[in-house]
């Protein structure tokens, strides 16, 4: 079947998750400074069969997007030019990073590594990439 990368982007890094082949499972990849985001993907998808992106969409309590949408739409394009055989579907992010948190908390991560703000973001990613996977079975 091939992988779905779901895309937690931020204007300094970004979380990066991804499911299994049989695309059951939601894991988290990694965190890539965004700078490197496309040439990390590119290398990504030279070494797996990626089917979909699910990036993040930031959007405000009454449904608006946020702020920092003007950011995504522009790594959007990007990321459609340089893949353009990959699907591309949009998931809500809304409170991923305060669940990431809590997430952390329920493991028993120490307040040192809670303000790990790379890991924050790759669980926010997988959070994403649960929110798809639960939406579209």
């Amino acid at each position: 079947m091939g992988r779905i990368v779901a895309i937690d982007y931020g204007r300094v890094r970004t979380g990066i998750a991804v499911t299994d082949e049989m695309q059951l499972i939601a894991s988290g990849l990694t965190t890539v400074a965004t700078a490197d985001l496309i040439s990390f993907l590119k290398q990504y998808v030279r070494e797996e069969k990626v089917v979909k992106w699910v990036v993040g969409a930031p959007k405000q309590m009454d449904n608006t997007p946020s702020e920092s949408e003007s950011l995504i739409e522009g790594f959007i394009k990007k990321l459609k030019s340089s893949f353009p055989d990959i699907d591309l579907e949009r998931e809500d992010e809304r409170f991923t990073s305060k669940m990431a948190v809590q997430s952390m908390v329920a493991g028993g991560l120490s307040k040192k590594q809670r303000r790990n703000k790379a890991l924050i973001d790759e669980i926010s990613a997988t959070l994403i990439l649960q929110s798809y996977l639960n939406r579209s079975n």
